[in-house]
């Protein structure tokens, strides 16, 4: 049982590395898209509303998408001052609650998200601003998909944490290969 269990969290791990990974690149495109902006408007005294726009929508993927793959790399802020003193048990149950609770909390976001971003498909929603980026429901859907990454983290991490309670080894999350230099 623990080794399917570990099969499906692992499978859960290579989508959130996958999709962190991609996301992360956003934010080259948004340097180079505020590099420009920069450039535009002190070098040419020129601008675009739509340029200053893309900067936002870069944002969004890039702080989104990237939750859930801080989250799989410990990226995260933790304070483990009481938690490593607790014995092996607690720190056990402690670690379940927390990946069932943060699976409560993505589901309710993804769910009052969705017609959200759903109104502003079907309403063609763009800026409201002349020379603005349209397709604003693009901008606005990185809610569910972020929370949906999210989700699918939590999920390998209430998988891993359970496995201690059936009477499996707890082990370590896989780490899958980084694209990323070391």
């Amino acid at each position: 049982m623990s080794g399917t269990l570990e099969k499906v969290a692992r499978g859960l791990d290579v989508v959130v590395e996958a999709c962190g990974w991609l996301a992360a690149w956003t934010g080259l495109a948004l340097v180079l898209v505020m590099a420009g902006n920069v450039l535009m408007r002190y070098a040419f005294n020129t601008g675009s509303v739509g340029m200053q726009e893309l900067e936002w929508h870069l944002m969004s993927p890039l702080t989104l998408l990237c939750i859930a793959y801080t989250i799989k790399h410990e990226g995260h802020v933790r304070v483990d001052i009481l938690y490593a003193r607790f014995p092996l048990r607690l720190r056990q149950a402690i670690d379940l609650f927390s990946a069932l609770s943060v699976v409560v909390l993505s589901v309710i976001v993804i769910v009052l998200s969705w017609r959200y971003v759903m109104q502003s498909y079907r309403i063609g929603e763009g800026s409201p601003d002349p020379g603005g980026l349209p397709y604003r429901f693009i901008l606005k859907a990185m809610i569910p998909a972020g929370f949906l990454l999210l989700l699918f983290q939590s999920l390998a991490a209430t998988l891993r944490a359970l496995i201690p309670f059936l009477g499996g080894q707890a082990q370590p999350p896989a780490q899958v290969p980084s694209h990323a230099p070391q």
